[in-house]
């Protein structure tokens, strides 16, 4: 008997195998032992199988007991957790739903997928100052979903899924009880969430039609070919997935997205219908309930892009549904003017001079809008010096920003000014009051974070300013920015809190005279000082800071929320290698109460040896790999190794160091339910190297294949010299672009036994416009293409190659085909292959049902084609072309 169970599925069969295995010419013959022929068997199987005991245990932990302290009541007295029950199911995933343009749609239930597959069984409050939990009644057997307080801190709406429809039900904090107070069921395709008016006694959402239109129905014949037409248009897009493909299509994503936008009375049940049906993305209510901000999408659906780049428009409507004002319409982005959201240069925002980021004010019913002035124009005889002194753009072209005030009834020419920057503004935040306002201006390699006095509002108080964008590049994160001094000294981002009439305001002191900011220290020397999170108080007026908490040096801390406006009492997690997070209680004082008290689940994978060491290629570049070995390793034992990897690309050594500034020694080992370290478990060490792909910014590919051989060959060669991998038992692997480079290391090295490759693309010439951040086209860098596609080169194959890929794989640019045209091309070939589709599962899998059974045959190909390769027959000798 295998010591690993098989477990039969009473599926129903599916357009693709659940396996497919093809053993290399000769292995009949190999000598067998009874643990290689369970291996075999396992790896045969045409079902669900489980992995090893101890694996299982830890891919199936249950995760979800342990808290997290994420919402917080408007009074910051409770938290709200939606409590989950573990990995989702094949039950759920399985449910039937359909595909449009990317739009993954629960047709029984007309809701999103993600709703039925990703929801939470429950609801509780957390005392915020003791921890107490307290569980909110719940419909028992329904899946929950975006959980959200009423503005006064009383109740808590929700959605309720059930097998065939969505509900908003409202719970009573104090008593705990809730009930259903939608009669109509939900149209949640688009709007998925719930929100509250201003007053706590309405909620707004998108119901179904009534009466509503009849559903399309299928041709029984064909109407006609497929037509796709294009006129000496450049439309270069991506090689998306899911996209409309007829008429019908299009008729039937209209009715699954049209709804009709309602208030409905929490206590009553009754609904009022604003506006007539249609496809609505979004809806924001007025603070007073008397406007609603809506967001539609419109017609001509597109056959080219997802989704996401149909055309909509933006319009103010009335109580009643009347359009009072169109705010802005975006029209259809098919790909023809360059538009993809990747596309290089393709940041729309930047150049954007329409209405942006509206907003109610919180008191006045007042709507309020960003617009920047248009780019002067420039003078293209003297542009080009002006444009690489000044880093790319004219001297002197600095765009006025605007923030406006629009009042109720919204005449067309009735917003006034009530803030002007000479550049960019973003970020805009009120006080709770609405005495004052914060914004974030960023233009000329600068980033200012500013206060106003709305009594004065020519003169503004700077919080901070620094070299970098808003996005925090330079002084947020691991961004590009050089200027390492900025990073070093980042200032932090301003604290908010829940507003008294709703969302975020700026958290001031009680007084007014103080903001705060939140942020992480990093360090130079990342590998012995650890990052550090801290909150400075900043006064207005001046600008001076007081730090008022940091993180200690062993440990990492975080705040997360002030209890008070003082920030005298606040809750923070901490965390090191050794400390489960968890979340405490601190005091201005210093003096901390454990609220959660969190398990560590994988004590085999957080208690194993960890070393990083770091590696010179033979062109001298420098990189980083983290080993990570059984807890009980012995210095000198020669351990069997996986590799699992993901190349990036990088101009300069330089851009590659800047990687890893935000590296934190002081944070507990992570471990989910895919975590690759899970492996040592199996007597592997897991060697998780760094791959950089180095080159001339836009040509780094022509790079690709030596500087993947290169650093693999050099790693190997110092984890040898160090005594950690035995490297005639070598396997490597990885997910999506990590799987395409497992490929491609195995047809350009000999290094490797086996490999596992995930959901990857092996044939770039299926991706002709671009992947990753290769923005040159096949024929632009036909060479490169090529030589990056192991798909060519499939008769270099050495070592045994075993491919999963989830049947629904969404990604851009791994279809499944890529999977199941190479198996079938290894299978001619004669290699040691084997290839397990999953179904239901979308680019990177999710289902407990397909994460056990991938464990289990992971661990039976390693052993079998790895660690145990002594038993089995030889590797295929193929000589490798330089």
């Amino acid at each position: 008997m295998s010591r690993r169970l098989v477990q039969r599925s009473a599926l129903r069969r599916i357009a693709f195998p659940i396996a497919m295995l093809a053993l290399g010419a000769g292995l009949a013959g190999a000598q067998e032992n009874s643990q290689v022929t369970a291996d075999r068997e396992l790896l045969a199987t045409e079902s669900y199988v489980r992995p090893p005991e101890v694996v299982e245990r830890i891919v199936a932990a249950p995760r979800h007991l342990n808290v997290q302290l994420e919402n917080p009541n408007p009074a910051r007295t409770q938290f709200l957790r939606e409590v989950d029950d573990g990995m989702p199911t094949l039950e759920r995933y399985g449910k039937p739903h359909t595909y449009f343009a990317g739009l993954q749609v629960d047709t029984k239930a007309n809701r999103a997928r993600s709703l039925t597959t990703r929801s939470a069984a429950g609801l509780e409050v957390i005392d915020a100052r003791s921890g107490e939990r307290r569980t909110i009644e719940t419909p028992k057997g329904a899946r929950i979903s975006g959980a959200v307080w009423s503005p006064d801190g009383s109740q808590i709406a929700y959605l309720v899924h059930t097998d065939d429809a969505s509900h908003i039900w409202v719970a009573d904090v104090k008593s705990g009880k809730s009930r259903q107070v939608t009669r109509t069921p939900l149209l949640a395709t688009l709007v998925t969430s719930v929100a509250w008016t201003a007053d706590s006694r309405n909620v707004v959402t998108v119901i179904l039609p009534t009466p509503r239109m009849t559903r399309p129905a299928e041709p029984v014949l064909a109407t006609g070919p497929t037509v796709r037409w294009n006129e000496g248009t450049t439309n270069k897009t991506r090689t998306f997935a899911s996209l409309l493909d007829t008429p019908y299509d299009k008729e039937l994503m209209a009715y699954y997205l049209t709804g009709q936008l309602a208030l409905v009375d929490v206590r009553s049940r009754a609904e009022r219908k604003v506006g007539g049906p249609a496809m609505i993305v979004s809806a924001d209510v007025a603070p007073k309930g008397d406007y609603v901000r809506v967001t539609r999408m419109v017609e001509p659906f597109a056959y080219t892009v997802q989704y996401r780049s149909f055309g909509q428009v933006d319009e103010l409507w009335n109580a009643g549904g009347d359009v009072v004002a169109v705010l802005n319409t975006q029209p259809l982005r098919d790909g023809t003017d360059n538009d993809d959201d990747d596309a290089p240069g393709g940041d729309r925002q930047s150049a954007d001079t329409s209405r942006r980021d509206f907003a109610w004010h919180p008191t006045s019913g007042a709507l309020l809008f960003l617009k920047q002035d248009p780019a002067p124009a420039r003078d293209s005889s003297a542009s080009q010096g002006q444009d690489q002194a000044s880093g790319g753009r004219a001297q002197g072209s600095r765009r006025r920003d605007h923030l406006y005030q629009w009042m109720p009834p919204f005449e067309p020419n009735g917003a006034t000014v009530l803030l002007e920057g000479n550049n960019r503004m973003s970020n805009v935040l009120f006080s709770d009051d609405a005495s004052m306002l914060f914004a974030v201006e960023s233009g000329g390699g600068f980033t200012t974070q500013f206060a106003v006095k709305l009594s004065e509002p020519t003169k503004r108080y700077t919080i901070y300013r620094m070299r970098g964008n808003a996005s925090g590049r330079g002084f947020g994160g691991g961004g590009g920015d050089s200027d390492s001094s900025t990073f070093y000294n980042n200032p932090g981002r301003l604290v908010t809190k829940r507003g008294a009439v709703d969302g975020n305001v700026a958290m001031t002191s009680e007084d007014g005279r103080f903001a705060y900011l939140s942020g992480t220290k990093y360090f130079p020397n990342w590998q012995e000082n650890a990052p550090r999170g801290f909150v400075d108080k900043v006064e207005i007026a001046t600008g001076d800071k007081t730090r008022i908490f940091e993180s200690g040096g062993d440990v990492f801390e975080e705040a997360q929320v002030a209890l008070d406006d003082d920030f005298n009492t606040f809750v923070i997690t901490r965390e090191s290698p050794t400390m489960v997070p968890d979340f405490y209680l601190r005091t201005a004082g210093g003096a901390v109460t454990k609220l959660t008290s969190n398990t560590d689940f994988a004590p085999e994978v957080t208690q194993a040896q960890r070393r990083r060491v770091q590696v010179t290629r033979p062109d001298g570049y420098k990189l980083w790999v983290d080993i990570t070995l059984p807890r009980d390793w012995r210095e000198g034992t020669r351990m069997p190794a996986l590799f699992w990897f993901y190349p990036r690309e990088y101009t300069s050594q330089s851009e590659y160091d800047r990687t890893k500034r935000t590296e934190n020694a002081n944070q507990f080992p992570r471990v989910a339910p895919r975590s690759i370290e899970t492996m040592v478990t199996q007597g592997y060490a897991v060697v998780q190297p760094d791959l950089p792909i180095v080159g001339e910014s836009g040509r780094m590919n022509d790079n690709y294949i030596p500087d993947l051989r290169n650093t693999l060959s050099a790693v190997i060669d110092e984890l040898d010299r160090q005594g950690y991998i035995d490297r005639q038992r070598l396997a490597l692997g990885g997910h999506s672009y990590g799987a395409f480079g497992t490929v491609n290391a195995m047809v350009n090295t000999p290094f490797f036994k086996a490999g596992i490759a995930g959901d990857g693309n092996y044939n770039r010439t299926l991706t002709p416009n671009g992947f990753q951040s290769e923005r040159r086209d096949l024929w632009a860098g036909r060479e490169t293409y090529l030589s990056m596609s192991p798909f060519l080169y499939a008769d270099r194959l050495t070592g045994a190659l075993l491919m999963y890929h989830s049947i629904e794989d969404q990604n851009v640019g791994t279809d499944p085909i890529h999977s199941i045209k190479l198996m079938h091309v290894l299978q001619g070939l004669g290699k040691t292959a084997s290839l397990y589709m999953y179904p239901y599962e979308d680019h990177g899998p999710q289902i407990r049902e397909t994460v056990l059974d991938q464990w289990a045959r992971w661990t039976a190909w390693l052993d079998l084609y790895v660690k145990n390769a002594e038993l089995d027959s030889k590797p295929d000798k193929i000589a490798v072309q330089p």
